[in-house]
């Protein structure tokens, strides 16, 4: 296992994508964590606290590490890995991109690659379709990034001085029923205007103008128009979101949760108010993720029992 002969651990940070007028190509990681247990074993074995229902075919973790075997034509020795997840699935919060950077990780140690950052983008990208939610969870803050000449370029920008109210829906949203609400093409003139809004608002950031972030980050023209009916509140929130002290407020990747944008310090009072007003849904205060995925060797990490 390349110096992890006790076991070792990876921890992955969730994603909200998109920010509003950053379709497909700005994400941001949130201090909310797949963790993975994994140890020598016998044969492969995948299995998660609390318990999930799903078949082996249908867990990420699984599909992508025999995917990445057969693309390198190797056989990994056999690990068990327990999975400890803190992301809702099916939320918006990028429980899948999670998955498959944590799956690459595993593939990474076992499998003595020694990859690059730029080759795990390379190759998460590549499982996930698009780079928003992968390029966050794999280098933490706020990134941005393109697919240019069959290649996923980024930027990683710093972002300080913002905390995050999540409003998380009980209610699940599959990214392929989601993005089946969207148009199948926009004219130029509304290309044009969508990407200069997600411009303006990344040059905000870099400039800490919060009220300009926020009024370019709700002028989005590329899907939220289209998806807030996922969330029949939503008008309604994000004005009592912005009286309460939020300078900005976005549908969070596919959704259906939606992401609250506070100053330093005022995320508290958007949580009290939200939670009041909004009682059917979990409103969660998060902080921006500096670090992106992590793996630490832990001879305490034995879970064979379990």
């Amino acid at each position: 296992m390349n110096g992890y002969r006790d076991g070792f651990v990876i921890k992955v940070p969730g994603s909200s994508a998109n920010l509003g007028p950053g379709f497909d190509s700005i994400g941001m990681a949130v201090n909310k964590y797949v963790t993975l247990f994994v140890n020598h074993s016998d044969e492969w074995k995948f299995t998660s606290v609390p318990p999930l229902s799903i078949k082996k075919e249908e867990n990420i973790l699984y599909t992508v590490c025999l995917e990445l075997q057969k693309l390198w034509n190797v056989e990994a020795p056999p690990a068990h890995v327990l999975t400890m997840s803190d992301i809702p699935l099916a939320r918006g919060l990028g429980s899948s991109a999670a998955a498959i950077v944590g799956a690459i990780e595993i593939m990474n140690v076992l499998c003595e690659k020694n990859l690059s950052p730029d080759e795990k983008l390379q190759l998460a990208a590549k499982f996930e379709g698009h780079a928003d939610n992968v390029a966050p969870s794999l280098y933490g803050g706020l990134v941005v990034s393109t697919y240019q000449n069959d290649k996923w370029e980024y930027v990683k920008l710093p972002v300080e001085e913002v905390e995050l109210v999540a409003v998380i829906p009980e209610f699940e949203a599959k990214t392929k029923d989601s993005r089946g609400l969207l148009p199948d093409s926009l004219s130029f003139s509304e290309a044009v205007t969508g990407s200069s809004h997600a411009n303006v608002m990344l040059g905000a950031f870099m400039l800490k103008k919060w009220d300009l972030v926020g009024k370019m980050m709700e002028s989005d023209i590329f899907h939220e128009p289209y998806r807030q009916k996922l969330f029949p509140n939503f008008q309604q929130l994000k004005e009592r979101a912005g009286e309460a002290g939020a300078f900005g407020v976005t549908i969070s990747g596919a959704g259906p949760t939606v992401i609250c944008f506070c100053e330093k310090g005022k995320g508290r009072k958007v949580v009290s108010t939200l939670s009041s007003e909004f009682s059917q849904h979990k409103v969660e205060l998060l902080q921006v993720s500096k670090a992106g995925s992590e793996v630490h060797s832990n001879h305490l990490c034995k879970v064979s029992s379990i």
